[in-house]
């Protein structure tokens, strides 16, 4: 897998072609979840304008001075809402065990179509910049749409009715989570890094990057670390664990990592992602799909609830004791996160 090998799917016959190119760009699109479990798409639907806005909303927040961005940290342990301050979270110590810290930080938003409801536990709205608001509920409705879409996709590409993941994804779980990679003036400590070695949880994973230094990178089934590159308006697409055991590993839920930028830039290299965690609904059982298994090829995994499935995960990465006060400061072993 060469740097700039992640498929690049145009979706623009999918949503605007005949059933003969519909059914074209789903092959292509299973085939390179099979055999990457990344790709980008371009031509999807989602409008630029907005694309801007809430990458310079986030980028707003952000920039906030530490304390004033501590006062939208929510109480509990596991935090699957509010800011989510540097030092906090591990998302390699779901595969490896202790490891340092991420260095990043976050502001999450969950199930907003519950919470429009009066259902569930409510978000955590920060109150500068002013329109903060507005901007993530339409970024919310926009990566809603786009899940539907992909869902689609996804059915088609996996020879099955193109509605078949209707019924759990008509109130899925999607969580947006706007990730800060701040500058980084002193250096990491060892095996530390922005985001460390992980597969993700859920469903599919929908990612806005953007282009400073440091960045993701995924391990090739050769057992290397390489970067992805993708086009400045596409969305990088990826498949997480549940996902993975729907389709009985025919779709690889691949390990990443955001790697640390180069010791020796100079300038700014703080860097913004504005990613969208979908999957079914919390009460989804996830077992093998019908065209995924067969006598030769039995499911490999028992059936999961995906709510528990995925808050387990989310209680792994969170296992961090780190006092209020030390806060933004890094704990843990000086050791490397999972080998590629």
């Amino acid at each position: 897998m060469s740097q700039d090998s992640i498929p690049v799917i145009d979706l623009g016959p999918f949503l605007t072609g005949d059933a003969a190119a519909r059914h074209d760009v789903a092959r292509r699109f299973g085939e390179a979840f099979e055999t990457f479990g990344f790709a980008s798409i371009v031509n999807h639907g989602v409008d630029p304008a907005l694309v801007e806005r809430m990458y310079s909303e986030a980028a707003r927040f952000f920039a906030q001075p530490f304390a004033d961005k501590l006062d939208w940290i929510p109480p509990e342990q596991t935090k699957g809402r509010g800011y989510l301050p540097l030092g906090i979270e591990s998302v390699a110590a779901t595969l490896a065990g202790e490891t340092p810290p991420d260095l990043c930080e976050a502001l999450v938003f969950a199930s907003l179509q519950r919470e429009r409801a009066g259902q569930g536990l409510p978000n955590i709205w920060p109150t500068e910049p002013p329109t903060l608001g507005e901007s993530v509920n339409a970024w919310f409705d926009a990566m809603y749409l786009l899940c539907q879409r992909l869902m689609r996709l996804s059915a088609l590409a996996l020879e099955l009715p193109d509605d078949y993941f209707e019924a759990s994804h008509r109130e899925p779980s999607l969580t947006l989570r706007f990730v800060n990679y701040p500058d980084q003036p002193e250096a990491p400590r060892e095996g530390q890094l922005r985001y460390g070695a992980h597969h993700d949880y859920g469903g599919l994973t929908i990612l806005r990057p953007d282009q400073a230094p440091g960045g993701l990178q995924v391990c090739g089934l050769d057992g290397q670390w390489r970067d992805v590159n993708a086009p400045a308006d596409a969305f990088v697409i990826n498949v997480g664990d549940l996902m993975a055991r729907w389709t009985n590993d025919r779709w690889r839920s691949t390990l990443h990592r955001v790697v640390n930028p180069p010791r020796t830039l100079t300038g700014s290299t703080r860097r913004l992602s504005l990613v969208a965690f979908t999957g079914p609904a919390a009460g989804t059982e996830v077992a093998c799909l019908p065209s995924c298994c067969s006598a030769e090829q039995p499911p490999r995994y028992a059936p999961v609830e995906a709510g528990a499935y995925i808050r387990a995960k989310l209680d792994r990465s969170m296992q961090i004791s780190t006092p209020a006060a030390d806060l933004p400061a890094v704990h843990g072993p000086d050791r490397s996160t999972q080998p590629c």
